[in-house]
């Protein structure tokens, strides 16, 4: 088991003591590239349950994304949204995506997010 970079378990208390959504984050797990910006987890969680909500096949498990299970203690993941998975000069989805990562999965992490152009 892997002890998780006790900075950036700060940057995640931080993102979630000030819930503020404008914290962009690049980080390295499993060998995927993930880039985007965190949310508090609650904002997080609220946001993927909108989303389940509007499904037609999947609204039923809304409900457990609104559910509260915070634990006190440091947070133990990132709550990303408007992220990509970078692949290549792609980044998946091109719009963003909702994604929990936990941080002693993280082998690396720089501050800001990554763009792409096809100039």
């Amino acid at each position: 088991m892997s002890k998780p970079d006790e900075l950036l378990v700060d940057v995640a208390a931080l993102v979630e003591s000030g819930h503020s959504n404008q914290m962009s984050l690049t980080v390295v797990t499993g060998g995927a590239v993930i880039t985007g910006r965190l949310a508090p987890e609650a904002v997080w969680r609220q946001r993927v349950s909108e989303v389940l909500t509007d499904s037609a096949h999947l609204g039923e498990f809304s409900r457990i994304f609104t559910a509260s299970t915070r634990t006190d203690g440091p947070p133990t993941h990132l709550h990303f949204h408007v992220a990509r998975i970078l692949q290549g000069t792609v980044g998946i989805p091109e719009t963003g995506g909702m994604y929990r990562v936990a941080i002693e999965d993280v082998s690396a992490w720089t501050m800001g997010d990554f763009s792409y152009s096809d100039h």
